[in-house]
């Protein structure tokens, strides 16, 4: 590939990837300005640099300087052109929204896979294709490791990629190369608003996905969501809404809930036909929704997608169950918003015929403002909340508990920082007919501690007590 005649063997924004023959992009980031690192690229090899503000020093004539109004949107095209727009030739599902992105993704790859589609996923919990699996470092990757890993898939002969979008991406147009053919839309609660500032804004970064599908596309919108209108009167795609409460052109009637398995009439153009499955609460009915309608846009037939749900199982750390003899309940669950710890908590009231007791935290240099609400929420929904520490970074691990307390009303609470005292002592209070959920971490498998990164699964410290039980 060659930018503006020269030709590249590579592109980043990154100075510490810089080989010789690279495309350097300085970004100027939340953290650090590219521009600081442009001799640092040159020095490595790069022999294009594009900037918004181009170095003053002298470079060497066989350098060729770009000056670009926007770095990000840049580094997202040419990235796309470096692999051969390959994201073209794969069809591209875009699934965003605060909870369930993830769900969406596993049911829509399970879906696929029945159908006998190879679909690949780019996602929280890692990315893979085809028994490959890969860490993900963020839920979705910077341009340049997305369009690797979608040429990738191609290579492989991948049909469909599932790809969470977070809000994050879409600010930062990581996606920008992208053209999706389909974008699902869960739904819109409080998160991270230590970068977006405003929900609003964050409403405004998860549109851009909408605003910037084509015609040809299909935009799955949650029509129960209060800002499902303002997407749909925004996008040009095709719109296919899903529902339970508001009426949709796919929806679940007749819900019967149960610890182990669901049932619902599912209800759509041409198609009665009860569902069962093995996900628990209204939340995951949404999951199902939107996952469905996409099978459906894809002309799939209905009896495959059916045979897909009700084999499907559950997703590692979401209202994911630890078996154990003990006569009680255990749930491992990522909730770790106010809305998604709503979800969870209400979906196993009815189902739990003793106590609800709650193992949680919330992480540290992320949104602020929810802390007291997430408090606020666990003692007014649950018998009992045990707080401990969830991944604080580099804030001081107390001041975020006094923050979630906050917001709590009541006596029905305790506070034990370890997280592994934390989840023992919730199992040592739970009595038979009770239920424990240690929520905020979900399947993550470290613990992050100031400059440490500690090994750390609930899953596994959960097993480890339940063994020291006598």
């Amino acid at each position: 590939m060659k930018i503006k005649g020269v030709k590249i063997k590579g592109i980043t924004a990154n100075s510490q990837q810089v080989k010789k023959g690279f495309a350097f992009v300085a970004i100027a980031g939340n953290q650090k300005n590219g521009n600081l690192f442009i001799q640092d690229a040159i020095a490595k090899g790069a022999t294009v640099v594009a900037a918004k503000q181009l170095p003053k020093f002298v470079v060497s004539k066989n350098i060729k300087l770009i000056k670009v109004n926007d770095c990000r949107l840049y580094l997202a095209k040419q990235a796309s052109k470096f692999y051969g727009s390959v994201a073209d030739k794969l069809k591209c599902v875009g699934i965003t929204g605060t909870n369930g992105k993830t769900t969406v993704a596993y049911l829509i790859e399970a879906i696929a896979q029945e159908a006998n589609l190879s679909c690949g996923v780019i996602g929280t919990i890692n990315y893979r294709y085809k028994g490959k699996t890969f860490v993900a470092k963020n839920t979705t990757p910077g341009p340049v490791e997305l369009q690797s890993l979608l040429a990738r898939m191609h290579v492989n002969k991948i049909k469909y990629c599932a790809i969470e979008v977070s809000s994050h991406a879409l600010d930062q147009k990581r996606v920008a190369g992208i053209n999706f053919s389909t974008a699902i839309f869960t739904n819109l609660t409080q998160d991270h608003l230590d970068y977006h500032k405003s929900l609003e804004q964050y409403f405004l970064a998860k549109l851009k996905l909408f605003t910037g599908l084509s015609t040809s596309s299909i935009a799955i919108i949650n029509q129960d969501d209060q800002y499902a209108g303002r997407i749909i009167r925004k996008t040009r795609a095709k719109i296919f809404t899903y529902g339970i409460d508001r009426s949709a052109m796919l929806m679940a009637k007749d819900i019967n809930y149960g610890l182990h398995f669901t049932e619902f009439t599912l209800l759509g153009p041409k198609i009665k036909i009860r569902l069962k499955t093995q996900l628990t609460g209204k939340h995951n009915i949404y999951n199902l929704l939107a996952s469905v309608a996409w099978g459906l846009s894809q002309k799939l037939d209905v009896n495959v997608i059916k045979s897909a749900i009700e084999k499907f199982k559950n997703v590692p750390g979401r209202l994911e169950k630890i078996n154990s003899n003990k006569g009680f309940g255990i749930f491992v669950d990522y909730a770790h918003t106010p809305d998604a710890l709503f979800n969870v908590i209400t979906a196993l009231r009815p189902l739990v015929e003793g106590k609800i007791i709650i193992v949680f935290g919330c992480g540290g240099e992320r949104d602020k403002l929810k802390r007291p609400k997430m408090g606020k929420v666990v003692s007014k929904l649950a018998d009992y909340a045990i707080i401990t520490d969830d991944n604080p970074r580099s804030e001081n691990p107390k001041e975020i508990i006094k923050e979630i307390c906050k917001g709590i009303k009541k006596n029905n609470y305790c506070i034990k920082g370890d997280r592994f005292e934390a989840i023992r002592a919730g199992l040592a209070i739970c009595k038979k007919g009770d239920c424990l959920l240690i929520a905020g971490k979900g399947h993550e498998c470290c613990q992050i501690l100031k400059n440490k990164i500690l090994t750390f699964s609930d899953q596994k410290v959960v097993k480890q007590c339940l063994k020291l039980m006598k």
